[in-house]
């Protein structure tokens, strides 16, 4: 959804979700930096090249990592589940942006929520799977 801002610059929103991580992302007109929850994106995803990578992917897939500034308020889950909630946030808003930005964004798969999540711990188990020690005697 595109709004403007007291400034008058466009704003576009987007959600993105991933295990139980929920990112609330804007893109506002700027020089590209990434503000995650007031804080830095470098700082806030630990300077961690695998993170922040993923939560620019839709920006770099289409050349515009240095026209927008990125913020984010993110929260639940770990930092992999909220890195990957950004990505598919941002992708949602450059979608806002332009509908022509849709088709290399969905084909790089940057519009995919990624269904999985934790299996819930079955009863008679120790986990969802793993099983207590069998004993023939």
């Amino acid at each position: 959804m595109q709004v403007t801002d007291q400034t008058g610059r466009a704003t576009y929103w987007g959600t993105g979700r991933r295990k139980s991580s929920i990112a609330r992302v804007r893109l506002v007109p700027g020089s590209g930096q990434m503000t995650i929850n007031g804080k830095s994106g470098e700082l806030y995803l630990q300077f961690n090249p695998g993170y922040l990578s993923a939560a620019k992917a839709p920006l770099e897939s289409l050349g515009l990592e240095n026209d927008y500034d990125v913020l984010v308020n993110a929260h639940g889950g770990g930092l992999t589940g909220q890195a990957d909630s950004i990505r598919l946030g941002v992708a949602r808003a450059l979608c806002q942006l332009d509908p022509e930005n849709r088709k290399p964004l969905k084909v790089e798969g940057y519009l995919t929520r990624d269904p999985r999540a934790k299996e819930r711990k079955k009863y008679g188990l120790r986990k969802a799977r793993k099983a207590p020690q069998f004993s023939k005697r």
